[in-house]
Protein backbone atom coordinates (compact mmCIF):
# COMPACT_ATOMS: atom_id res chain seq x y z
CA UNK A 1 0.00 0.00 0.00
CA UNK A 2 2.83 2.36 0.89
CA UNK A 3 4.46 1.85 -2.49
CA UNK A 4 1.21 2.63 -4.25
CA UNK A 5 0.82 5.82 -2.22
CA UNK A 6 4.37 6.83 -3.02
CA UNK A 7 3.74 6.19 -6.70
CA UNK A 8 0.68 8.43 -6.63
CA UNK A 9 2.69 11.22 -5.02
CA UNK A 10 5.46 10.84 -7.56
CA UNK A 11 2.98 10.86 -10.42
CA UNK A 12 1.34 14.04 -9.15
CA UNK A 13 4.76 15.62 -8.67
CA UNK A 14 5.79 14.66 -12.21
CA UNK A 15 2.62 16.19 -13.67
CA UNK A 16 3.23 19.38 -11.71
CA UNK A 17 6.83 19.58 -12.88
CA UNK A 18 5.81 19.02 -16.48
CA UNK A 19 3.22 21.80 -16.28
CA UNK A 20 5.76 24.16 -14.72
CA UNK A 21 8.32 23.23 -17.36
CA UNK A 22 5.86 23.88 -20.17
CA UNK A 23 5.03 27.31 -18.74
CA UNK A 24 8.73 28.17 -18.90
CA UNK A 25 8.92 26.83 -22.45
CA UNK A 26 5.91 28.92 -23.49
CA UNK A 27 7.58 32.08 -22.22
CA UNK A 28 10.84 31.29 -24.01
CA UNK A 29 9.24 30.33 -27.32
CA UNK A 30 6.85 33.27 -27.18
CA UNK A 31 9.74 35.67 -26.71
CA UNK A 32 12.20 34.13 -29.18
CA UNK A 33 10.18 31.88 -31.46
CA UNK A 34 11.15 28.39 -32.53
CA UNK A 35 14.25 29.30 -34.53
CA UNK A 36 15.44 31.95 -32.09
CA UNK A 37 15.52 29.50 -29.18
CA UNK A 38 18.82 27.63 -29.06
CA UNK A 39 19.26 24.38 -27.19
CA UNK A 40 21.43 26.18 -24.65
CA UNK A 41 18.67 28.75 -24.06
CA UNK A 42 16.11 25.98 -23.70
CA UNK A 43 18.32 24.20 -21.17
CA UNK A 44 18.70 27.39 -19.14
CA UNK A 45 15.02 28.37 -19.31
CA UNK A 46 13.80 24.91 -18.32
CA UNK A 47 16.70 24.18 -15.96
CA UNK A 48 17.07 20.79 -17.62
CA UNK A 49 19.93 18.96 -19.27
CA UNK A 50 19.67 17.97 -22.94
CA UNK A 51 19.23 14.31 -22.07
CA UNK A 52 16.31 15.08 -19.77
CA UNK A 53 14.69 17.34 -22.35
CA UNK A 54 14.86 14.70 -25.05
CA UNK A 55 13.78 11.93 -22.66
CA UNK A 56 10.74 13.96 -21.63
CA UNK A 57 9.67 15.57 -24.90
CA UNK A 58 11.44 13.55 -27.59
CA UNK A 59 12.87 16.53 -29.46
CA UNK A 60 12.84 20.30 -29.72
CA UNK A 61 9.86 19.95 -32.05
CA UNK A 62 8.10 17.80 -29.47
CA UNK A 63 8.71 20.35 -26.73
CA UNK A 64 7.52 23.22 -28.90
CA UNK A 65 4.43 21.32 -30.02
CA UNK A 66 3.43 20.51 -26.45
CA UNK A 67 4.13 24.08 -25.33
CA UNK A 68 1.97 25.40 -28.17
CA UNK A 69 -0.86 23.04 -27.25
CA UNK A 70 -0.62 24.15 -23.60
CA UNK A 71 -0.70 27.80 -24.64
CA UNK A 72 -3.77 27.14 -26.80
CA UNK A 73 -5.50 25.49 -23.86
CA UNK A 74 -4.78 28.54 -21.72
CA UNK A 75 -6.31 30.77 -24.41
CA UNK A 76 -9.43 28.59 -24.58
CA UNK A 77 -9.81 28.54 -20.79
CA UNK A 78 -9.48 32.32 -20.66
CA UNK A 79 -12.20 32.76 -23.29
CA UNK A 80 -14.47 30.29 -21.51
CA UNK A 81 -14.01 32.06 -18.19
CA UNK A 82 -15.36 35.27 -19.71
CA UNK A 83 -18.31 33.45 -21.25
CA UNK A 84 -19.10 31.76 -17.93
CA UNK A 85 -18.93 35.02 -15.98
CA UNK A 86 -22.18 36.41 -17.39
CA UNK A 87 -25.55 35.20 -18.61
CA UNK A 88 -25.08 37.18 -21.82
CA UNK A 89 -22.87 35.63 -24.51
CA UNK A 90 -22.52 38.97 -26.28
CA UNK A 91 -21.44 40.74 -23.10
CA UNK A 92 -19.04 37.91 -22.30
CA UNK A 93 -17.40 38.26 -25.71
CA UNK A 94 -17.24 42.03 -25.34
CA UNK A 95 -15.58 41.67 -21.93
CA UNK A 96 -13.12 39.22 -23.44
CA UNK A 97 -12.12 41.67 -26.18
CA UNK A 98 -11.67 44.45 -23.64
CA UNK A 99 -9.82 42.09 -21.32
CA UNK A 100 -7.30 41.17 -24.02
CA UNK A 101 -6.51 44.85 -24.49
CA UNK A 102 -6.02 45.26 -20.75
CA UNK A 103 -3.78 42.22 -20.28
CA UNK A 104 -1.38 43.51 -22.93
CA UNK A 105 -0.39 46.13 -20.36
CA UNK A 106 0.36 43.61 -17.59
CA UNK A 107 4.10 43.34 -17.11
CA UNK A 108 4.02 40.04 -15.26
CA UNK A 109 6.41 38.14 -17.45
CA UNK A 110 3.65 36.14 -19.11
CA UNK A 111 3.29 35.91 -22.90
CA UNK A 112 0.39 38.34 -23.17
CA UNK A 113 1.19 40.10 -26.40
CA UNK A 114 1.23 38.84 -29.97
CA UNK A 115 -0.48 35.47 -30.12
CA UNK A 116 2.01 32.61 -29.96
CA UNK A 117 -0.26 30.63 -32.28
CA UNK A 118 -0.10 33.23 -35.05
CA UNK A 119 3.62 33.81 -34.50
CA UNK A 120 4.18 30.08 -34.92
CA UNK A 121 2.14 30.00 -38.12
CA UNK A 122 4.11 32.87 -39.65
CA UNK A 123 7.50 31.55 -38.55
CA UNK A 124 7.03 27.88 -39.38
CA UNK A 125 5.01 27.84 -42.59
CA UNK A 126 8.06 27.33 -44.79
CA UNK A 127 10.33 25.52 -42.35
CA UNK A 128 8.26 23.27 -40.08
CA UNK A 129 4.99 22.37 -41.82
CA UNK A 130 3.82 20.16 -38.96
CA UNK A 131 4.03 23.02 -36.43
CA UNK A 132 2.36 25.39 -38.88
CA UNK A 133 -0.43 22.88 -39.40
CA UNK A 134 -0.87 22.52 -35.65
CA UNK A 135 -1.21 26.30 -35.38
CA UNK A 136 -3.80 26.35 -38.18
CA UNK A 137 -5.82 23.62 -36.49
CA UNK A 138 -5.77 25.54 -33.19
CA UNK A 139 -7.06 28.68 -34.90
CA UNK A 140 -9.83 26.65 -36.51
CA UNK A 141 -10.82 25.22 -33.12
CA UNK A 142 -10.89 28.66 -31.49
CA UNK A 143 -13.02 30.01 -34.30
CA UNK A 144 -15.38 27.08 -33.81
CA UNK A 145 -15.68 27.88 -30.10
CA UNK A 146 -16.61 31.43 -31.04
CA UNK A 147 -19.12 30.21 -33.61
CA UNK A 148 -20.76 27.88 -31.10
CA UNK A 149 -21.00 30.71 -28.56
CA UNK A 150 -22.65 32.93 -31.16
CA UNK A 151 -25.12 30.18 -31.99
CA UNK A 152 -26.06 30.06 -28.31
CA UNK A 153 -26.50 33.84 -28.38
CA UNK A 154 -28.86 33.45 -31.34
CA UNK A 155 -30.86 30.84 -29.48
CA UNK A 156 -31.20 33.17 -26.50
CA UNK A 157 -32.41 36.04 -28.65
CA UNK A 158 -29.28 38.14 -28.23
CA UNK A 159 -28.53 38.06 -31.95
CA UNK A 160 -30.88 37.92 -34.95
CA UNK A 161 -31.62 34.43 -36.23
CA UNK A 162 -30.22 35.53 -39.59
CA UNK A 163 -26.75 36.18 -38.13
CA UNK A 164 -24.02 34.28 -39.98
CA UNK A 165 -22.26 32.87 -36.91
CA UNK A 166 -19.29 31.50 -38.82
CA UNK A 167 -18.63 34.79 -40.56
CA UNK A 168 -18.99 36.79 -37.34
CA UNK A 169 -16.73 34.34 -35.49
CA UNK A 170 -14.08 34.88 -38.16
CA UNK A 171 -14.39 38.65 -37.73
CA UNK A 172 -14.04 38.37 -33.95
CA UNK A 173 -11.01 36.14 -34.29
CA UNK A 174 -9.43 38.74 -36.56
CA UNK A 175 -10.05 41.37 -33.87
CA UNK A 176 -8.51 39.16 -31.19
CA UNK A 177 -5.41 38.53 -33.28
CA UNK A 178 -5.18 42.19 -34.21
CA UNK A 179 -5.33 43.41 -30.61
CA UNK A 180 -2.65 40.98 -29.51
CA UNK A 181 -0.44 41.84 -32.49
CA UNK A 182 -0.70 45.61 -32.42
CA UNK A 183 0.49 45.57 -28.82
CA UNK A 184 3.91 44.73 -30.28
CA UNK A 185 4.04 48.31 -31.60
CA UNK A 186 4.12 49.62 -28.01
CA UNK A 187 0.78 51.34 -28.36
CA UNK A 188 0.01 53.60 -25.41
CA UNK A 189 -2.10 51.83 -22.74
CA UNK A 190 -5.07 54.15 -23.13
CA UNK A 191 -5.00 53.76 -26.92
CA UNK A 192 -4.89 49.98 -26.53
CA UNK A 193 -7.85 50.12 -24.15
CA UNK A 194 -9.73 52.25 -26.67
CA UNK A 195 -8.98 49.62 -29.29
CA UNK A 196 -10.48 46.97 -27.04
CA UNK A 197 -13.62 49.09 -26.63
CA UNK A 198 -13.84 49.64 -30.39
CA UNK A 199 -13.50 45.93 -31.08
CA UNK A 200 -16.17 45.14 -28.49
CA UNK A 201 -18.54 47.70 -30.04
CA UNK A 202 -18.58 45.69 -33.28
CA UNK A 203 -20.98 43.28 -31.61
CA UNK A 204 -23.45 46.09 -30.90
CA UNK A 205 -24.17 46.32 -34.62
CA UNK A 206 -25.36 42.71 -34.56
CA UNK A 207 -27.06 42.67 -31.18
CA UNK A 208 -30.82 42.70 -30.88
CA UNK A 209 -32.20 45.50 -28.68
CA UNK A 210 -33.43 44.51 -25.24
CA UNK A 211 -37.19 44.02 -25.34
CA UNK A 212 -38.26 42.81 -21.89
CA UNK A 213 -41.79 41.39 -21.85
CA UNK A 214 -44.22 43.55 -19.98
CA UNK A 215 -46.87 41.84 -17.82
CA UNK A 216 -48.82 45.06 -17.55
CA UNK A 217 -49.16 46.49 -21.07
CA UNK A 218 -50.70 49.89 -21.49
Amino acid sequence: MKRADESDVMARHARYDRHSTLKKAITLFWERGYHGSSLKQIEQALDMRPGSIYATFGSKDGLFSEALATYAEQVSQELQSYLNATDSIVEGLQSYLRGIAQTQNDLDGQPARACMIVKTLLESSNTHPSLAQQARQILVKIQEVLREALEVAKGRGELPASTDSRRLARLLQAQIIGIRSIAESDLAPHDLSDLGDDAASILEAYRLPHNPRSDNPG
